[in-house]
């Protein structure tokens, strides 16, 4: 998938530091933007699926973990 061009408003002073110590704007937004996209989209995965994580932490506390039998550490 290619780029595409987007508008951002920013604090005038933190651009400003930006420009001055060639920051590449751009590339740290994009970056800023897939790690929120990345924990948004973990935190909903968890919240859609947080009965069945927590049925299974009920079984693992009444019965173990299964094949514990089988580990050798």
């Amino acid at each position: 998938m290619g780029r595409v061009k987007v508008n951002l408003t920013l604090d005038a002073d933190v651009a400003e530091t930006a420009r001055t110590l060639g920051l590449n704007m751009s590339r740290l937004a994009e970056a800023a933007i897939a790690e929120a996209a990345k924990l948004e989209r973990n935190r909903q995965w968890r919240e859609e699926n947080r009965t069945a994580i927590s049925a299974y932490a009920d079984e693992v506390a009444k019965e173990g973990l299964p094949l514990a039998r089988y580990r050798s550490f």
